[in-house]
Protein backbone atom coordinates (compact mmCIF):
# COMPACT_ATOMS: atom_id res chain seq x y z
CA UNK A 1 0.00 0.00 0.00
CA UNK A 2 1.28 3.36 -0.84
CA UNK A 3 2.65 5.60 1.56
CA UNK A 4 0.41 8.39 1.53
CA UNK A 5 -2.38 5.53 2.53
CA UNK A 6 -3.79 4.84 5.83
CA UNK A 7 -3.20 2.22 8.37
CA UNK A 8 -5.43 -0.87 8.24
CA UNK A 9 -6.66 -0.16 11.48
CA UNK A 10 -9.15 2.17 12.66
CA UNK A 11 -10.58 3.46 15.95
CA UNK A 12 -13.71 1.64 16.52
CA UNK A 13 -15.40 4.67 18.24
CA UNK A 14 -14.61 7.74 16.23
CA UNK A 15 -14.41 5.92 12.63
CA UNK A 16 -10.73 7.30 11.56
CA UNK A 17 -7.33 6.07 11.37
CA UNK A 18 -5.50 4.99 14.57
CA UNK A 19 -2.12 6.98 14.64
CA UNK A 20 -0.39 9.31 17.10
CA UNK A 21 -3.57 11.61 17.25
CA UNK A 22 -6.03 8.57 18.24
CA UNK A 23 -3.85 7.14 20.94
CA UNK A 24 -4.08 10.87 22.40
CA UNK A 25 -7.75 10.65 21.53
CA UNK A 26 -7.80 7.14 23.81
CA UNK A 27 -5.55 8.69 26.64
CA UNK A 28 -8.63 11.40 27.11
CA UNK A 29 -10.96 8.90 28.85
CA UNK A 30 -13.99 9.16 26.87
CA UNK A 31 -16.81 9.29 29.23
CA UNK A 32 -18.90 6.36 28.88
CA UNK A 33 -22.25 7.93 28.63
CA UNK A 34 -23.38 7.65 25.09
CA UNK A 35 -24.57 11.22 25.81
CA UNK A 36 -21.38 12.75 26.73
CA UNK A 37 -19.69 10.55 23.87
CA UNK A 38 -21.73 12.59 20.91
CA UNK A 39 -21.14 15.89 22.87
CA UNK A 40 -17.41 15.07 22.75
CA UNK A 41 -17.49 13.64 19.42
CA UNK A 42 -19.08 16.48 18.10
CA UNK A 43 -16.56 18.62 19.75
CA UNK A 44 -13.47 16.28 18.47
CA UNK A 45 -14.03 15.12 15.40
CA UNK A 46 -13.67 17.87 12.76
CA UNK A 47 -10.89 18.98 15.00
CA UNK A 48 -9.67 15.92 14.24
CA UNK A 49 -10.30 15.26 10.64
CA UNK A 50 -8.61 18.28 10.43
CA UNK A 51 -5.76 17.27 12.12
CA UNK A 52 -5.47 13.77 10.37
CA UNK A 53 -5.32 16.00 6.67
CA UNK A 54 -1.72 16.51 7.63
CA UNK A 55 -0.82 13.36 8.92
CA UNK A 56 -2.50 11.17 6.32
CA UNK A 57 -2.87 12.91 3.38
CA UNK A 58 -6.53 12.06 1.75
CA UNK A 59 -5.76 9.41 -0.72
CA UNK A 60 -7.74 6.85 -2.68
CA UNK A 61 -7.39 3.17 -0.27
CA UNK A 62 -7.48 1.75 -3.33
CA UNK A 63 -5.21 3.03 -6.38
CA UNK A 64 -3.41 5.24 -3.92
CA UNK A 65 -2.71 7.57 -6.32
CA UNK A 66 -5.53 9.96 -6.77
CA UNK A 67 -7.31 12.43 -4.01
CA UNK A 68 -10.29 11.47 -1.91
CA UNK A 69 -11.80 12.27 1.12
CA UNK A 70 -13.40 10.45 3.82
CA UNK A 71 -16.67 11.68 3.16
CA UNK A 72 -16.13 9.74 -0.48
CA UNK A 73 -15.45 6.90 1.59
CA UNK A 74 -11.63 7.64 0.49
CA UNK A 75 -12.12 6.01 -3.00
CA UNK A 76 -11.66 8.23 -5.77
CA UNK A 77 -13.60 9.49 -8.89
CA UNK A 78 -11.08 7.15 -11.34
CA UNK A 79 -11.68 4.24 -9.04
CA UNK A 80 -16.08 5.33 -8.96
CA UNK A 81 -15.57 4.32 -13.08
CA UNK A 82 -15.08 0.62 -11.97
CA UNK A 83 -18.77 0.49 -10.25
CA UNK A 84 -21.62 -0.74 -12.64
CA UNK A 85 -24.45 -0.04 -11.48
CA UNK A 86 -27.74 -2.12 -12.27
CA UNK A 87 -30.05 -1.34 -14.77
CA UNK A 88 -32.85 -2.93 -16.92
CA UNK A 89 -33.73 -5.15 -17.98
CA UNK A 90 -33.08 -7.38 -15.45
CA UNK A 91 -35.31 -9.99 -13.45
CA UNK A 92 -38.78 -8.76 -12.21
CA UNK A 93 -37.94 -10.92 -8.81
CA UNK A 94 -34.86 -11.33 -7.71
CA UNK A 95 -33.13 -8.49 -10.02
CA UNK A 96 -30.66 -10.70 -11.58
CA UNK A 97 -29.12 -8.33 -14.36
CA UNK A 98 -29.51 -9.27 -18.24
CA UNK A 99 -27.95 -8.25 -21.53
CA UNK A 100 -29.50 -7.20 -24.58
CA UNK A 101 -33.31 -6.02 -25.63
CA UNK A 102 -35.62 -7.53 -23.16
CA UNK A 103 -38.46 -4.44 -23.07
CA UNK A 104 -41.76 -7.25 -20.92
CA UNK A 105 -40.99 -8.24 -17.92
CA UNK A 106 -39.62 -11.69 -17.12
CA UNK A 107 -38.23 -14.23 -14.18
CA UNK A 108 -35.06 -15.74 -14.34
CA UNK A 109 -34.55 -19.66 -14.02
CA UNK A 110 -33.55 -19.31 -10.65
CA UNK A 111 -36.30 -17.19 -9.31
CA UNK A 112 -38.86 -19.70 -10.98
CA UNK A 113 -37.04 -22.97 -9.18
CA UNK A 114 -37.10 -21.30 -6.31
CA UNK A 115 -39.39 -20.60 -3.53
CA UNK A 116 -38.79 -17.38 -2.17
CA UNK A 117 -40.40 -15.89 0.12
CA UNK A 118 -39.82 -11.51 -1.00
CA UNK A 119 -42.08 -9.70 -3.58
CA UNK A 120 -38.76 -8.74 -5.09
CA UNK A 121 -35.15 -7.89 -4.55
CA UNK A 122 -33.14 -4.75 -5.95
CA UNK A 123 -29.77 -4.11 -5.75
CA UNK A 124 -27.87 -1.02 -6.61
CA UNK A 125 -24.56 -2.13 -8.59
CA UNK A 126 -22.51 -5.48 -9.82
CA UNK A 127 -20.16 -7.45 -7.07
CA UNK A 128 -17.49 -7.00 -9.00
CA UNK A 129 -13.75 -5.42 -8.92
CA UNK A 130 -13.85 -1.99 -6.85
CA UNK A 131 -17.54 -2.58 -5.26
CA UNK A 132 -16.46 -6.26 -4.53
CA UNK A 133 -13.04 -5.46 -3.01
CA UNK A 134 -14.40 -2.25 -1.00
CA UNK A 135 -16.66 -4.74 0.25
CA UNK A 136 -14.39 -7.77 1.31
CA UNK A 137 -12.17 -5.15 2.96
CA UNK A 138 -14.81 -3.88 5.10
CA UNK A 139 -15.97 -6.74 6.02
CA UNK A 140 -12.92 -9.20 6.75
CA UNK A 141 -10.70 -6.37 7.34
CA UNK A 142 -12.89 -3.93 9.37
CA UNK A 143 -11.90 -1.06 6.76
CA UNK A 144 -14.64 1.30 8.13
CA UNK A 145 -13.76 4.03 6.04
CA UNK A 146 -14.95 2.20 3.58
CA UNK A 147 -18.82 2.63 4.92
CA UNK A 148 -19.98 6.16 3.33
CA UNK A 149 -19.16 4.64 -0.10
CA UNK A 150 -21.32 1.51 0.11
CA UNK A 151 -23.91 3.57 1.91
CA UNK A 152 -23.97 6.26 -1.32
CA UNK A 153 -24.31 3.52 -3.31
CA UNK A 154 -27.64 1.56 -1.87
CA UNK A 155 -28.64 5.35 -1.13
CA UNK A 156 -28.80 5.93 -5.07
CA UNK A 157 -29.98 3.27 -6.44
CA UNK A 158 -32.94 3.01 -3.50
CA UNK A 159 -34.39 6.20 -2.46
CA UNK A 160 -36.42 6.48 -6.01
CA UNK A 161 -37.82 2.87 -6.15
CA UNK A 162 -38.42 2.92 -2.21
CA UNK A 163 -40.40 6.14 -2.38
CA UNK A 164 -42.56 4.77 -4.70
CA UNK A 165 -44.21 2.63 -2.22
CA UNK A 166 -45.05 2.88 1.64
CA UNK A 167 -42.96 1.11 4.22
CA UNK A 168 -42.76 0.66 7.77
CA UNK A 169 -39.26 -0.50 8.63
CA UNK A 170 -36.30 -1.30 7.30
CA UNK A 171 -34.83 -4.86 8.93
CA UNK A 172 -31.10 -6.08 8.41
CA UNK A 173 -29.72 -9.35 7.91
CA UNK A 174 -28.90 -10.60 11.03
CA UNK A 175 -24.85 -11.99 11.93
CA UNK A 176 -24.72 -15.01 14.56
CA UNK A 177 -23.37 -13.23 17.94
CA UNK A 178 -20.44 -15.39 17.56
CA UNK A 179 -19.97 -14.04 14.19
CA UNK A 180 -20.81 -10.69 15.20
CA UNK A 181 -18.44 -10.25 18.01
CA UNK A 182 -15.63 -11.80 15.67
CA UNK A 183 -16.32 -9.29 13.20
CA UNK A 184 -17.27 -6.68 15.92
CA UNK A 185 -19.79 -4.93 13.51
CA UNK A 186 -23.02 -5.66 11.46
CA UNK A 187 -22.23 -4.31 7.92
CA UNK A 188 -26.28 -5.00 7.43
CA UNK A 189 -27.03 -2.38 10.20
CA UNK A 190 -24.67 0.00 9.76
CA UNK A 191 -25.34 -0.05 6.12
CA UNK A 192 -29.00 0.08 7.18
CA UNK A 193 -28.92 3.59 9.29
CA UNK A 194 -27.64 5.14 6.83
CA UNK A 195 -30.74 3.96 4.32
CA UNK A 196 -33.21 4.67 7.29
CA UNK A 197 -31.77 8.18 8.22
CA UNK A 198 -32.39 8.97 4.35
CA UNK A 199 -35.98 7.72 4.03
CA UNK A 200 -36.92 8.48 7.21
CA UNK A 201 -37.95 5.27 7.96
CA UNK A 202 -37.11 2.99 11.54
CA UNK A 203 -34.44 0.87 11.40
CA UNK A 204 -35.48 -2.61 13.47
CA UNK A 205 -33.04 -5.03 15.08
CA UNK A 206 -34.88 -6.94 16.86
CA UNK A 207 -36.94 -8.45 14.62
CA UNK A 208 -34.74 -10.97 13.31
CA UNK A 209 -32.26 -13.41 14.97
CA UNK A 210 -29.67 -15.88 13.93
CA UNK A 211 -30.54 -19.08 15.79
CA UNK A 212 -27.50 -21.06 14.60
CA UNK A 213 -24.65 -20.72 13.05
CA UNK A 214 -23.80 -22.20 9.38
CA UNK A 215 -21.09 -22.25 6.74
CA UNK A 216 -20.04 -19.44 4.64
CA UNK A 217 -22.29 -19.43 1.38
CA UNK A 218 -19.31 -18.36 -0.97
CA UNK A 219 -18.27 -21.77 -2.25
CA UNK A 220 -21.78 -23.34 -2.12
CA UNK A 221 -24.25 -24.33 -5.11
CA UNK A 222 -27.56 -22.61 -5.09
CA UNK A 223 -29.52 -25.92 -3.28
CA UNK A 224 -26.77 -25.86 -0.36
CA UNK A 225 -27.05 -22.30 0.21
CA UNK A 226 -30.45 -22.45 0.37
CA UNK A 227 -30.41 -25.97 2.76
CA UNK A 228 -27.44 -23.75 4.89
CA UNK A 229 -29.64 -21.16 6.00
CA UNK A 230 -33.13 -23.10 6.13
CA UNK A 231 -33.18 -23.09 10.00
CA UNK A 232 -30.99 -20.20 10.38
CA UNK A 233 -33.35 -17.61 11.45
CA UNK A 234 -36.12 -17.04 13.97
CA UNK A 235 -38.23 -13.89 14.85
CA UNK A 236 -37.17 -12.66 18.34
CA UNK A 237 -39.70 -13.70 21.41
CA UNK A 238 -42.87 -11.65 21.46
CA UNK A 239 -41.75 -9.61 18.02
CA UNK A 240 -45.85 -8.81 16.41
CA UNK A 241 -45.46 -7.41 12.67
CA UNK A 242 -48.95 -7.62 12.18
CA UNK A 243 -49.21 -6.25 8.26
CA UNK A 244 -46.09 -4.52 8.39
CA UNK A 245 -43.97 -3.34 5.19
CA UNK A 246 -40.87 -4.53 5.12
CA UNK A 247 -37.74 -3.71 3.35
CA UNK A 248 -34.91 -6.67 4.44
CA UNK A 249 -31.52 -5.38 3.84
CA UNK A 250 -27.88 -6.86 3.07
CA UNK A 251 -25.22 -6.30 1.88
CA UNK A 252 -24.89 -9.03 -0.75
CA UNK A 253 -27.51 -10.86 -3.02
CA UNK A 254 -26.29 -13.94 -5.12
CA UNK A 255 -28.94 -16.83 -4.77
CA UNK A 256 -31.49 -15.03 -2.61
CA UNK A 257 -31.35 -18.29 0.03
CA UNK A 258 -30.19 -16.18 3.14
CA UNK A 259 -32.71 -13.18 2.64
CA UNK A 260 -35.59 -15.53 1.45
CA UNK A 261 -35.16 -17.41 4.61
CA UNK A 262 -35.62 -14.20 6.83
CA UNK A 263 -38.03 -13.14 4.22
CA UNK A 264 -40.38 -16.38 4.99
CA UNK A 265 -39.42 -15.79 8.90
CA UNK A 266 -41.02 -11.83 8.85
CA UNK A 267 -43.90 -13.09 7.25
CA UNK A 268 -44.61 -15.95 9.12
CA UNK A 269 -44.61 -13.40 11.94
CA UNK A 270 -47.04 -11.18 10.48
CA UNK A 271 -45.13 -9.04 7.81
CA UNK A 272 -47.47 -8.11 4.96
CA UNK A 273 -45.34 -7.48 2.15
CA UNK A 274 -41.17 -7.75 2.46
CA UNK A 275 -38.65 -6.69 0.12
CA UNK A 276 -35.14 -7.07 -0.57
CA UNK A 277 -32.60 -4.14 -1.25
CA UNK A 278 -28.51 -4.66 -1.24
CA UNK A 279 -25.91 -2.97 -2.14
CA UNK A 280 -24.24 -5.29 -4.25
CA UNK A 281 -25.79 -8.58 -6.73
CA UNK A 282 -23.63 -11.65 -7.36
CA UNK A 283 -23.72 -13.04 -10.86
Amino acid sequence: MPATSLPHAQHRQYGVPVGALGRALRACRVPRSSYRRRVIHGAVKPWLEAALGFVYPQACQLCGNQRATADEGYVCSHCWQGVRFIKPPFCDRCGLPYEGEITTRFECSNCREMDLHFRFARSAVIAEGVTLEVIHRYKYQRALWFEPFLADLLVRAARVELTREDWDMIVPVPLHPLKQREREFNQAERLAAHLGTTLAIQVNTKALRRVGPTRTQTKLTREERAANVRKAFGARPGVQLAGARIILLDDVLTTGATTSACARVLRAAGAADVCVWTVARGL
